[in-house]
């Protein structure tokens, strides 16, 4: 069976170009399980298994909220925003996976994406030492991120609810993505969630640490 929660996969260009990217509409806040755990049945609904996820780590720029930039086990991953449907869900895509230690011209390419000039002189850096130098860096942050996920599919839409810790403070999420836009327009809607504001996780992370 195929996995509905992976990321668009291309082996060509060609096939690449005729993908509709898959876009997110995911909101933050308190209360928000319970409101869709109130909806979620309204529709043809197909539950998955929860999931603990290990521990990320995300890495916030002031200059930039379009560059998701994680690391977990050791491995960096880089989506970068494309662009948003009329709707306004936004439309995240891969720019590379990096393997700790990487090198200076990997962390300047890391660097790039979030925008950051950040004077490197070493050949290689762990992720230690790269944690120890955002923290330090002004404009910058790493934050812990846990997530407790429960997923589920509504009239073959892809849904979750989920419990997110930012640094340690519990926050409640939800998200609804898909590449059929107009079918994640009504589960968004029977779901209870039109009228709240789509933020990220880098926006949701900014507002934890004080950043926004």
């Amino acid at each position: 069976m195929p996995d509905v929660f992976a990321k668009n996969a291309a082996t060509s260009a060609d096939e690449a170009a005729k993908i509709v990217p898959r876009a997110e509409f995911r909101v933050f806040g308190h209360g928000v399980i319970e409101i869709v755990k109130n909806k979620m049945w309204n529709g043809k609904t197909v539950l998955f298994q929860a999931r603990k996820m290990p521990a990320e780590t995300y890495f916030l720029s002031s200059k930039t909220s379009e560059a998701n930039v994680k690391v977990r086990d050791g491995l960096l991953d880089i989506k970068v925003k494309t662009g948003e449907t009329p709707e306004g869900y936004e439309i995240f895509q891969p720019r590379g996976k990096f393997q700790f230690p990487v090198s200076r011209a990997d962390l300047e390419t890391i660097l790039s994406n979030l925008k950051v000039d950040m004077r490197l002189d070493k050949d290689t850096y762990t992720i230690e030492s790269f944690i120890e130098m955002v923290r330090a860096f002004p404009g910058m942050a790493a934050v812990t991120v846990e997530k407790m996920r429960y997923g589920f599919t509504i009239d073959g839409i892809i849904c979750e609810y989920a419990q997110v810790w930012f640094n340690g403070a519990l926050v409640e999420s939800a998200c609804v993505e898909s590449e059929n836009y107009e079918g994640m327009k009504q589960v968004i809607e029977g779901l209870g969630l039109a009228s709240m504001p789509n933020t990220n996780y880098l926006r949701a992370a900014k507002r934890v640490v004080g950043m926004l």
